[in-house]
Order: structure tokens, then sequence, then C-alpha cells
């Protein structure tokens, strides 16, 4: 069975964001290559993805968008997190390490290993 590597992305979209914000203010691209670039291409997420995810963040206070000028005459949109997005990031964070703590747990309870997964 052939499953996309994007099945969990949407639902951690918004974690990567954030995480990657709060070390520096970024435009959507940047983002996206970013999270490409650190994950060493396991990661593979549209700008689609990404613009979804900002949208969300920034309609809920978490983060906020300022336009700087490149060039003569292009804008481009940066976004910067907000105190708030930096507590729901945290929250997000440990939610993320519980749930990924406990489906490692469950997985060795039954001896399932990457290699088990990757022979498929």
């Amino acid at each position: 069975m052939n499953v996309s590597k994007n099945i969990f992305i949407n639902g951690i979209a918004e974690l990567l964001v954030l995480t990657l914000l709060e070390q520096k203010d970024c435009y959507v691209y940047e983002i996206v290559k970013q999270i490409n670039d650190l994950s060493n291409g396991l990661l593979s997420i549209s700008q689609n993805t990404i613009y979804t995810a900002t949208y969300k963040l920034e309609g809920d206070g978490k983060i906020s968008e300022y336009s700087k000028l490149v060039g003569k005459k292009r804008m481009r949109v940066y976004y910067h997190i907000e105190k708030s997005g930096q507590d729901y990031l945290n929250s997000i964070k440990k939610n993320y390490f519980d749930t990924t703590n406990g489906v490692q747990n469950i997985f060795k309870s039954f001896n399932i290993t990457k290699d088990i997964c990757d022979n498929e």
C-alpha cells in the first residue's frame, strides 16, 4: 500500500511554522524551503499548506504579518510570532512529544521498528 508521506503534514504545519518563526521572521517560500532543507527532504510541504496555516494562525492572533520592500518595487509578506503564538507553540510541542512518545511506546510493545516498515 502506497501511503503519501504527507498524511500527517496538515496536523503538524502549525507546529513547524511556529517553530521556524520562533527563530526569526520569515515569508512563506522561506518557511517551505527551510522545512524541506532542515528535514533533509523528508518533509515536503506545499506553499498552499503553509498559507493555510499562516492564515489560521494570523486569524487567531498567534502571528502577525508585515510587508517589506524587496528590490525596487516588490513587497514581500513576512510573518512574526506573537506572545500568544509562543504560548500556543509551547502547548503544541508538549502535545506533539506526548503523542509521538505514546506511539513509540505502542510500537515498542509490538516490536515494530522502522526496518519492518521499510520492507513493505
